[in-house]
């Protein structure tokens, strides 16, 4: 999924960008209010995190721009106000979750997992389709009980596949959602890694799961006319 990271100090913000980059998802990074709201205004993510403190426009500010414009992409605050009063106002103002610093990685991913989950409408951090399924938290993908190794975009789009069982995506959508600004790859960049996904998930397999809609984009689902 990709991630957009609104956070004025510049250490702290490499960090977060390489630790869950390292984790799967597609992360942008902004270091001011005015950028993240710019970013906001034509790029759509599957969460944000926001600095509350920022120069130019305050994390407060960023999420009202987004709650205004009827977007409701989880925001997680990442913040040194600690008082019930802060935690409160950042809540009442629409965020989705409040993260103190100093804080642990795995309670970010944890935190994130969670976000992302209740916006997808999910249960639980794994997901199945047929007889693949892909257990979230611990990142392992299975078909049949077998274990299926893939690279960390690999795992990117199957996941996203999977939130979205039984919508037809485009490639634009998977795109966006699957890469961020620095990719500087060729235009069928979707088509080759959904070829990559076929290989190592329907690999012998009678009940393929991608499905190609023409003129439209992909579908993960069940293939029930056997």
């Amino acid at each position: 999924m990709r991630i957009l990271i609104a956070e004025d100090e510049k250490d702290l913000n490499g960090i977060i960008c390489q630790k869950l980059s390292s984790d799967g998802y597609s992360v942008d990074c902004c270091y001011d209010g005015r950028e993240a709201i710019d970013i906001l205004s034509y790029v759509d993510y599957d969460a944000v995190i926001l600095d509350i403190m920022m120069p130019k426009a305050d994390g407060y500010d960023v999420l009202r721009y987004l709650r205004a414009a009827g977007k409701t992409t989880p925001v997680l605050f990442l913040t040194a106000k600690d008082t019930v009063s802060d935690r409160v106002k950042g809540l009442d103002s629409g965020a989705n979750d409040y993260l103190v610093k100093p804080f642990s990685f795995e309670e970010l991913s944890a935190r994130l997992r969670a976000m992302t989950r209740t916006a997808f409408g999910l249960a639980t951090n794994v997901l199945s389709a047929g007889d693949l399924t892909m257990d979230c938290a611990a990142q392992i993908v299975r078909r049949g009980g077998k274990e299926i190794s893939l690279s960390a975009k690999e795992y990117e789009l199957l996941e996203y596949l999977m939130m979205n069982q039984g919508i037809v995506l485009s490639r634009e959508k998977i795109e966006n959602h699957i890469w961020n600004f620095n990719y500087e790859g060729g235009t069928n960049v979707v088509d080759v890694y959904i070829s990559y996904l076929r290989k190592k998930v329907e690999e012998g397999s009678d009940n393929k799961l991608i499905h190609t809609v023409r003129g439209k984009g992909y579908v993960l689902r069940e293939d029930r006319r056997r």
